[in-house]
């Protein structure tokens, strides 16, 4: 009786998960294994190589980048030389600033513009300033990034109309941004307008990769930011020449990420002192 009972015991069980243990003998539905969503490839992955190359630095038309702007008018402290040896530099921009201001930024086709028949198709704009009342028209390839005219957002604005157009190309970033790269680069302006007035010009930036290293900001820390340091230097036709230093850092694939903005005139290259701020954050 024990044999008997343990083989229709065992007969039963096997019957009840062939039917699926509902008791009318239907099979469960056949369904297909759970595989998730695929996933996408990011379209730039840092590989902290040493080098910025053009493809490290992508342009997206119309992505919204958010940077921590000191306010207008006001000066803040910041450290320029950074901490270390050589060309190995650390800088620590941290500090949250609660009067800081949120400026978010886009990059878009000069299609729209009122001034797009001046330029080339392939450029782009970027605001000027960040109320973005003034605008930077620019163009990239694979050998770099270049300043090819400001202009007023509007074509007649309360200020007066601005469209600077240079007569060739100013080179601001050559790739591969690299430590130690260094160059200048100059352009005319000519029959331009600067709010309402008549202007011309002759404008040299010279550029120099100076550093890189570790660059802390309030909400994001970059192990190998190359410092970019630009010196603008302005000789209109009519005025005293005048000069502004712009120190920026550069992050693979998120592209500028913090920068500061030198008085106008700053002789000293590690400026202590900037007239403005701007560091990627929320």
């Amino acid at each position: 009786m024990f044999v008997l009972r343990t083989v229709l015991g065992s007969a039963l069980l096997t019957g009840l998960v062939l039917t699926g243990c509902d008791g009318n003998g239907a099979l469960p539905p056949d369904r297909p294994l759970y595989e998730g969503e695929e996933e996408v490839p990011l379209d730039c992955i840092p590989n902290l190589d040493g080098v910025i190359d053009a493809q490290e630095l992508p342009l997206v038309l119309g992505a919204e980048i958010t940077y921590l702007v000191s306010p207008p008018g006001e000066l803040r402290t910041v450290d320029i030389e950074g901490a270390g040896e050589g060309t190995t530099r650390g800088w620590d921009w941290s500090i949250d600033q609660a009067d800081d201001q949120l400026a978010r930024i886009s990059a878009f086709s000069t299609e729209d513009r009122w001034y797009a028949d001046r330029f080339p198709p392939d450029a782009f704009v970027a605001p000027f300033d960040d109320g973005g009342s003034t605008e930077t028209i620019s163009r990239r390839d694979d050998e770099g990034l270049y300043v090819l005219g400001i202009a007023s957002r509007e074509p007649d604005p309360p200020t007066g109309r601005t469209l600077l157009i240079y007569d060739e190309p100013i080179s601001l970033i050559r790739f591969p941004i690299e430590t130690g790269t260094k160059y200048s680069s100059s352009a005319n302006v000519e029959d331009a307008v600067f709010n309402g007035i008549p202007y011309a010009a002759r404008d040299t930036y010279e550029v120099e990769v100076s550093a890189v290293g570790e660059l802390r900001l309030p909400t994001l820390t970059f192990s190998q930011a190359h410092q970019v340091r630009v010196q603008l230097t302005i000789e209109p036709a009519l005025g005293e020449t005048t000069s502004v230093r712009q120190v920026s850092y550069f992050f693979e694939c998120f592209g500028e990420v913090a920068r500061a903005t030198s008085q106008l005139g700053e002789l000293d290259p590690n400026f202590t002192e900037a007239a403005e701020v701007r560091r990627l954050g929320y």
